[in-house]
């Protein structure tokens, strides 16, 4: 048996016959950029994160550059991030000129420790970019009792976690502003790059609606140095189709997670993902540990299951990152987990019996 580590062919097939109008529609519109579709979405997203606004950019990353613009954020500021996670929420800060603390994670979850966030808080210090990573919100309570303490702002990113929620609340409402990434491979994903800036602050939205498009609010009157940066009308028609299905890919996102957690309950050393109390985990990625992790990956390979690791280095120790001085050893479970992450086949089309092909390939391995 083959089993992808990820079929987003097989999503197509199902939505063919709604997306394919959909799409059709649009280009025959000839409004392709900053049209009702996009403003829709916009509306539609900010519906379901319960919040007012809803700003559609090109990007995840780009969300999370316009916010940190958008909060007047830049050189002789510092923001607090994960050190284990994709690179945007680093990048980003870099970006607009302010600097990158990294704080370590909790090896459980993968998520911020707010332990070592609190030792992190400097008087530079102006935001915290919490990133839910893998559809598990992070320990938003702690960390927004930091941000009062503080006076700090809190961005999150929300890329991996659309549907997420943490007591009661969907991710992306509990901060300053959410952002989001529509890649294709995410739990809502577009046919190419998207993204969504989500928040309750009038000012705020109209903001980075202006950053988004070259800092103007009128065409040809530029307030502010700004960014093209725009949601384009394909791309939002095709997320709109899909929104509505959204739940209930989750849903199965969740029954896959609980299938190998029950079939690879007890494998000896196996370390399964837990999930935190008071959440709502929406499995973008279902990830285990294991010392065994490099020989594990080639023998499910050899076995047709293919795996990608997220992450095999943890941001401070990348090349791009040197600059901001940290040394192995400096966030040790960050670095733990990312010699010994691997994340399994994870999406919504996944079959039972695929799922029970990977764990049973490795109670194999490790029998």
């Amino acid at each position: 048996m083959n089993v992808p580590f990820l079929n987003l062919s097989a999503q197509f097939a199902t939505l063919k016959d709604e997306l394919l109008p959909a799409v059709e529609t649009v280009l025959s519109s000839g409004r392709y950029v900053l049209g009702a579709e996009g403003e829709t979405f916009e509306r539609e997203i900010a519906a379901h994160t319960e919040t007012r606004f809803g700003v559609g950019v090109n990007s995840g990353t780009d969300a999370l550059l316009l916010a940190l613009r958008a909060l007047e954020i830049g050189p002789g500021d510092e923001v607090i991030t994960s050190a284990f996670s994709f690179v945007a929420p680093a990048e980003a800060v870099y970006q607009v000129g302010a600097r990158a603390v990294l704080a370590d994670i909790d090896p459980a979850t993968f998520n911020l420790d707010p332990e070592d966030v609190a030792r992190k808080i400097t008087t530079r210090t102006r935001a915290l970019i919490p990133v839910h990573l893998f559809g598990q919100p992070a320990p938003m309570q702690p960390l927004l009792e930091l941000a009062e303490k503080h006076g700090l702002q809190i961005i999150e990113d929300c890329a991996q976690a659309i549907g997420a929620r943490y007591a009661g609340k969907p991710v992306g409402s509990l901060g300053r502003v959410g952002c989001f990434s529509f890649y294709p491979t995410k739990n809502l994903g577009a046919a190419g790059d998207a993204g969504m800036l989500v928040t309750d602050d009038d000012r705020l939205a109209r903001r980075l609606r202006m950053l988004r498009t070259h800092g103007v609010e009128r065409r040809y009157v530029h307030e502010i140095h700004g960014y093209n940066s725009r949601l384009d009308e394909l791309q939002a028609t095709i997320l709109r189709v899909k929104l509505p299905h959204l739940d209930q890919w989750n849903t199965r996102r969740r029954q896959i997670a609980r299938r190998y957690s029950e079939g690879l309950a007890g494998v000896a050393g196996l370390q399964l993902p837990a999930t935190a109390e008071g959440v709502a985990h929406v499995f973008h990625v279902y990830a285990v540990l294991t010392p065994q992790r490099d020989p594990l990956q080639q023998f499910l390979a050899s076995r047709g299951i293919p795996t990608i690791i997220y992450y095999p280095h943890p941001i401070h120790l990348q090349k791009t990152c040197s600059h901001l001085g940290y040394a192995h050893g400096d966030l040790p479970a960050a670095e733990r987990v990312s010699e010994s992450v691997l994340p399994l086949p994870m999406y919504p089309e996944l079959t039972d019996e695929q799922v029970d092909y990977v764990i049973g390939t490795i109670r194999e391995f490790t029998a």
